[in-house]
């Protein structure tokens, strides 16, 4: 077994030390650096050693922003499909519809709207 070895668990990468991690290195940074490397360290949510000693081996640093940005759009995907599901059953006539009247498709057209604008905000963020 080497010294480092990578294991998947979870989705996340994992770095594993069979022997106790003795030595330390010194990295001089400007403050404002040193902010950075925490808030990046923060969004992978990992410890600023972690972080830097992922770095260094050449592993990519998952962000889990990242992860919280696509839940946030998944879950505005599954209300577009729940008012999809809403306005199909307006349309077929469905007995349990009858008493929906125009006004009341056209708010939900409005949410669908609105939910899609929720939608793109988020997709513009991932992007950054």
């Amino acid at each position: 077994m080497t010294v480092l070895e990578r294991q998947r668990s979870g989705g996340k990468q994992k770095t594993v030390n069979a022997n106790k991690r003795d030595k330390s290195l010194r990295v001089p940074v400007l403050p404002e650096e040193e902010m950075v490397i925490k808030a990046k360290a923060s969004e992978a949510g990992l410890t600023i050693a972690e972080y830097l000693r992922n770095l260094g081996l050449g592993y990519t640093v998952p962000s889990v922003i990242d992860n919280r940005q696509v839940d946030a759009l998944l879950k505005i995907n599954a209300d577009l499909g729940r008012l999809g599901g809403l306005i199909k059953l307006w349309l077929t006539n469905d007995r349990r519809t009858k008493y929906i009247g125009k006004s009341q498709l056209h708010m939900t057209l409005d949410t669908i709207r609105e939910t899609q604008s929720a939608m793109l905000s988020e997709i513009l963020k991932l992007r950054k």
